[in-house]
């Protein structure tokens, strides 16, 4: 391996006899320059002028420069010596003199009549540059913002004249083109920059273009005038677009026919009102004008841009739902399925919580679309809706309710969707449908007592003996002048109650019906059946005493339902509702019929007591073997479906008014807020602190007004105070706790609008942006429409050059 070489430095004296040779052949070079620039003689006063006043950034005047006389010459760095002085020809510019300490300030000169700003340009003469031209120094052209543009000519074209072969140097400098690394002598040459023809030039051509900028007088100002006309005009068709396709979303309509052309038949809704606007308004006019013209092949009237304007709004009103449950924090989920059109499952997707941000709070039912689900077992609905929530960017841990119906796969105690949400979180707290419970309470009556089924048997009977033939329904309403005869459903049971109540309130004309039919139809099983109908059924007295029956008791039944199928109900107001119910039906058992004496058989000699008979007239037959045995069987019912809304009194009922929350005392108090406390308990951690809690509701009965108060009006309260944290919590958690699935169970008959027999090849996606629009359109007219024209430009670069800004 070679030895390393060691770099050698030179000595003192070695590097002090260097720089003398050094500085020795540069005073040789000295006026080198002089051999090939000719020198001209000026005087004294046209030398002071050439240098005046730097600070207040007057510059010099430069006659007869072009861009034509400039060649190739660079600036040589001989040109600057040892001591910073530059030398070129008549100029001799000292760095020592050239400061700002050092220049005088001489205004006068550049002043004309009009200002200090101003020079009068009459007064320059052209032909005669060395004679009565205005001696205003240009040194540092970045000072011109306040000139006028005529002074700022004046000063280009008419300043002193300056020797061409130093500007020559310059303009090709380094410092201008290539670059500079001359660090030594950076404050020379930026001061010869500053007074270069080159930056004096783009100085002038920057000033002129700012100005015709601000006045709009560029060479491009009718094609930017004829861009601004094009953009407006797209961005109004874009508007109307947006309208139509506003108007059939939110009118469940169909968009799109056979045919996919203006002005030919069974182009659907949406061609056939841009046709109507073609005919009124003349933006939309002109668009089809150019269509048809072919002067434009992109006229955003397919069924991508349809979808894809209808996915913009649909987007928007879901961030606007997906803020306001941020907002609130604790929400609930209300679940429910159904199958489409095409026998696939679809589960609607309801997400219940208290609107916080609005004046007053208010408690909403916000629906956020249908899930496609195959697996409609319970880990395979929940998992569906996990994904969904995730993707949402919703916490599961904020789940403060569940709502389903009463399938086993939905409250499942085992399996079942609650339990799985309970799994991950214990304060998701499960209430099964009250509608579908009442419903199902019905279901119970109805089917526990072979009376009751044949009683609607009838009811059938006699609706189909009329709907299956225009003929005797003719003959129906003849008779009939009210109510019509309505048929019985098998699910919702609160819906026959129509149907009862057309033939309770027109029995006799309904028999009357039935006798015509009887008479004039040829056939003899219709003769045979509306005959029998009329004198056996409607003439036997349990019928009619039936009729009365569950006429009161589906009408009270139906009453309640349609209180819990409210958006904004409580659960308190639904155990109220419940309790009054079974208040009812515990009457109604007693005031029906009269108590009676018990007529008891007469004993013959040879029988024993326990042998002995009652007889039962037949009131007292139809009494306890049908009306008794319904009513307690209602009674069973409601107890045993209702039993979770003893399970949340005992966990809210304190805090379900303000006359219940201050009749409690100390310890009674501490014992519910406690029970809260664990009951809201997730992983050791809970949403409210018991002693806390205690003391923020102690006080709160002393600020709340003396009349009795809900929770609502007392969320109200508190949220006017805004110092009752704990109490804030528990109020929301208990608003926010579901009573029916009622908002699932309505989109689904949008959904039976939307995705019909013609079309049912309808993407997911776009039903459900179409159906978010239906069912939530309050949200549409807040939708901001800038920022959706914004988003639909930035899909592509050609719409951004339209719409974008």
């Amino acid at each position: 391996m070679p030895p390393k070489t060691l770099r050698k430095q030179d000595s003192g004296s070695k590097k002090h006899l260097k720089k003398q040779r050094t500085e020795e052949s540069n005073k040789r070079q000295y006026g080198s320059m002089h051999k090939f620039v000719q020198i001209e003689p000026q005087d004294a006063s046209d030398n002071q002028d050439l240098i005046d006043d730097n600070v207040d950034g007057d510059n010099m005047n430069v006659d007869g420069i072009s861009d034509d006389n400039v060649d190739d010459v660079e600036l040589n760095d001989t040109n600057v010596d040892d001591t910073g002085g530059v030398h070129s020809g008549d100029v001799s510019v000292d760095s020592d003199d050239i400061d700002d300490t050092n220049i005088e300030t001489n205004t006068e000169s550049t002043r004309g009549d009009n200002g200090p700003d101003e020079i009068n340009a009459d007064n320059v003469n052209v032909d005669n540059p060395n004679a009565n031209v205005p001696r205003v120094n240009i040194f540092d052209p970045r000072k011109w913002d306040g000139l006028s543009s005529d002074m700022i000519k004046a000063l280009v074209e008419e300043g002193p004249k300056r020797d061409n072969s130093f500007y020559k140097g310059v303009a090709k400098g380094s410092l201008v083109n290539e670059g500079f690394s001359d660090w030594a002598h950076l404050s020379t040459r930026l001061k010869e920059h500053e007074v270069g023809l080159e930056l004096i030039t783009n100085m002038a051509t920057w000033f002129d273009m700012r100005s015709r900028l601000k006045k709009n007088e560029t060479i491009d100002t009718l094609v930017h005038e004829q861009f601004e006309k094009e953009r407006d005009h797209w961005m109004k068709v874009l508007l109307r677009i947006i309208s139509v396709v506003k108007f059939l979303a939110k009118h469940n309509l169909a968009f799109r026919g056979t045919n996919e052309k203006l002005h030919v038949d069974n182009n659907g809704n949406f061609l056939g009102l841009i046709e109507m606007l073609e005919e009124f308004d003349p933006i939309i006019k002109e668009h089809v004008r150019r269509i048809t013209s072919d002067e434009i092949h992109v006229h955003y009237l397919g069924h991508t841009i349809q979808n894809e304007l209808i996915q913009l709004l649909a987007r928007g009103i879901r961030s606007q739902i997906i803020q306001k449950i941020k907002q609130a924090k604790y929400f609930s989920v209300i679940l429910d399925c159904t199958p489409d059109t095409s026998h696939q499952e679809q589960m609607s997707l309801i997400l219940r919580y208290v609107n916080v941000a609005s004046t007053c709070v208010t408690v909403e039912e916000s629906f956020l679309g249908f899930l496609n689900v195959d697996d409609t077992t319970g880990q395979g609905l929940f998992d569906v809706t996990h994904d969904e929530l995730k993707s949402l960017d919703l916490d599961i841990d904020d789940v403060g309710g569940q709502g389903y119906d009463n399938g086993s796969n939905m409250k499942g105690k085992h399996r079942g969707v609650q339990k799985k949400f309970l799994d991950i979180n214990p304060r998701a707290f499960y209430t099964p449908c009250g509608c579908h419970s009442l419903n199902l309470t019905l279901c119970d009556i109805a089917s526990s007592c072979g009376k009751a089924m044949d009683f609607f048997g009838v009811i059938q009977r006699i609706y189909t003996m009329f709907a299956n033939s225009s003929k005797r329904w003719k003959i129906l309403k003849n008779n009939v002048k009210g109510l019509t005869l309505k048929s019985l459903s098998i699910t919702r049971w609160e819906s026959r109650v129509e149907s009862v109540k057309a033939i309770r309130f027109q029995l006799l004309e309904i028999r009357e019906a039935l006798l015509q039919v009887a008479e004039n139809d040829n056939d003899s099983k219709i003769k045979s059946e509306s005959k029998s109908l009329a004198t056996n059924e409607l003439g036997d007295f349990e019928f009619l005493v039936s009729t009365v029956i569950w006429f009161d008791i589906l009408s009270t039944v139906n009453l309640v339902s349609k209180k819990l199928q409210s958006d904004d109900m409580l659960i308190d107001v639904a155990i109220k509702e419940v309790e009054g119910l079974i208040s009812f039906f515990e009457e109604f058992r007693e005031t029906v019929f009269r108590q009676k004496r018990v007529i008891r058989r007469k004993r013959q000699c040879d029988e024993n007591s326990v042998d002995q008979d009652t007889s039962y007239s037949v009131e007292e037959s139809f009494k306890v073997e049908y009306f008794l045995y319904i009513v307690d069987r209602a009674l069973v019912s409601l107890r045993t479906r209702f039993e979770q809304y003893k399970e949340y009194e005992k966990v809210f009922g304190f805090l379900f008014t303000s006359g219940k929350l201050n009749s409690f005392d100390d310890n009674t108090l501490k014992s519910h807020c406690a029970h809260l406390e664990v009951a809201l308990k997730n992983n050791e951690q809970s949403d409210v602190d018991a002693k806390d809690l205690f003391v923020e509701l102690r006080l709160l009965n002393k600020y709340l007004p003396k009349e009795n108060l809900g929770p609502s009006d007392i969320l109200n309260f508190l949220k006017e105070q805004n110092d009752f944290p704990n109490a804030m919590i528990a109020y929301r958690v208990l608003l926010t706790i579901p009573v029916t699935v009622a908002s699932a169970e309505r989109s689904f008959s949008k959904l039976k609008l939307l995705k019909s027999y013609l079309r049912s090849t309808m993407s997911q996606e776009r039903l459900n942006g179409l159906a978010l629009i239906a069912i939530e359109n309050g949200l549409l007219e807040s939708v901001d429409y800038e920022a959706l024209i914004n988003n639909f430009a930035s899909k592509n670069a050609r719409r951004s050059a339209f719409f974008g800004k």
